[in-house]
């Protein structure tokens, strides 16, 4: 039976994502989302996308919140709900109220974590939940004057307990309280426990479910991408940001700078949202990392596979003269490949002529999803710069179908006389392509 458009797009991206599936599995994730997902009756999508990733061999730890729930019991009991500087005072009764609404959440969790329909994304599951007391909390105390009682900050997390846990290949789900030495329960918020824990065990990834898709820019555009430094950047300009980016971006910030690998903030009301950041290199939320995510460096013998995976498609569309794997081992010491996040996204070769001190650029080639990120140009500064170094003052290409993207980079069309006179020997007259040539 032939392959249709639709069959077609789910090959290219099941295939697409089996570099993340075999780069997360044995990883640790810890994600957190609010109470709001399981009032809002969305939990139970996100409990098809927690199996995935547990299927995968993930290490999941996942945290909730409970605020609703929390709120709507102590408007039960007629009890006031009190922040003292963005922070909720938690009295006697009120941790009561605290205590019942978390209890009550987490079974709800527990049992949507539990289900295995058939015919459904649950079947089979097995889903083993674990909890316990993996939290030492501490009294946050008083601050100005007011204190806060039961509500808690975390002292301590019990590694090697989750570990164990986790070891046995259960998912470890983490409420919002914390537990004191002395026998005391206090109310914890879930991002301090999330990214204590995402720090203790020095997770792959920590992962914020929000109300908004990310962090914005100031005309509204979606930031995929933060450095530490532009995300400190970003809060500590005057413009007034969400509540949850307000919440949740230093937290990513602090889980960062204490060495976790990756924070994402996504929205909580897309489904799939935690599959499509995670397994997809464009993602939909933000990403804060501890510095830019692209290396350029010389190439290796290991990098043949990702470099061919680039150019065939180019040389399928008579872009790119083909090369197979044998000439691209041996030329291997020409290449450069720019790498974002581990996964090449780049390549070009550089083949010196010195007698006529002229270099030619070639197999210049950035991934199609990425075409619109300024690759091409970071490629092309890095190998002008190479040629610079080696004393040559000439740089050009042979191009059948980007001719104006290197016109609009200060090249100039050339006879093919112009070309290096070993060069001009090995032209292919059937390509006829155009020469394009700038000093540098």
């Amino acid at each position: 039976m032939p392959i249709t458009t639709t069959s077609a797009d789910f090959v290219a991206w099941f295939r697409s994502v089996a570099p993340y599936i075999n780069a997360f599995r044995g990883k640790t994730f810890v994600i957190a989302f609010g109470g709001e997902v399981v009032a809002d009756g969305k939990f139970v999508e996100l409990t098809h996308d927690f199996n995935l990733l547990a299927a995968l061999g993930i290490r999941l730890v996942l945290v909730h919140g409970a605020r609703p729930q929390i709120e709507q019991h102590l408007a039960r009991n007629n009890l006031g709900d009190t922040y003292h500087q963005g922070v909720r005072m938690t009295d006697a009764d009120s941790m009561q109220c605290v205590k019942e609404a978390v209890g009550r959440v987490r079974v709800e969790i527990e049992a949507l974590l539990s289900m295995g329909l058939a015919n459904s994304p649950m079947a089979n599951a097995d889903i083993r939940v674990a909890g316990g007391n993996f939290i030492t909390a501490q009294p946050i105390g008083i601050i100005n004057g007011v204190d806060l009682m039961h509500t808690g900050s975390v002292r301590k997390v019990d590694i090697a307990a989750l570990n164990d846990r986790m070891e046995f290949g259960e998912v470890v789900l983490l409420s919002p309280l914390g537990y004191s030495p002395t026998g005391e329960v206090f109310n914890v918020t879930l991002e301090d426990i999330a990214t204590a824990t995402a720090i203790a065990l020095d997770a792959d990834k920590l992962v914020f479910l929000m109300d908004t898709d990310g962090v914005q820019d100031k005309k509204g555009k979606l930031l995929k991408e933060l450095t530490i430094a532009g995300a400190q950047a970003v809060l500590s300009g005057k413009r007034k940001l969400p509540d949850d980016v307000s919440l949740y971006l230093p937290c990513a910030i602090r889980a960062c700078e204490a060495g976790v690998a990756r924070t994402h903030l996504i929205s909580r009301h897309t489904d799939g949202a935690v599959l499509q950041e995670l397994f997809s290199d464009e993602g939909i939320g933000t990403m804060v990392v501890e510095s830019t995510l692209n290396t350029l460096r010389a190439a290796t013998i290991e990098d043949v596979g990702g470099i061919l995976h680039l150019l065939r498609p180019l040389e399928a569309e008579g872009i790119l003269v083909r090369r197979n794997r044998e000439l691209l081992e041996r030329e291997i010491a020409r290449f450069v490949v720019l790498e974002h996040d581990h996964r090449i996204v780049g390549c070009a070769a550089l083949y010196p002529f010195p007698d006529e001190a002229a270099a030619e650029l070639a197999c210049l080639a950035v991934d199609a999803q990425c075409r619109d990120r300024g690759y091409g140009q970071v490629i092309l500064d890095h190998m002008t710069g190479l040629a610079k170094t080696q004393g040559l003052k000439k740089l050009f290409v042979l191009t059948t179908r980007t001719a104006h993207w290197f016109i609009e980079r200060g090249f100039s069309e050339a006879d093919v006389s112009a070309l290096p006179a070993q060069k001009k020997s090995l032209y292919n007259w059937q390509r006829k392509s155009k020469v394009f040539v700038r000093k540098i």
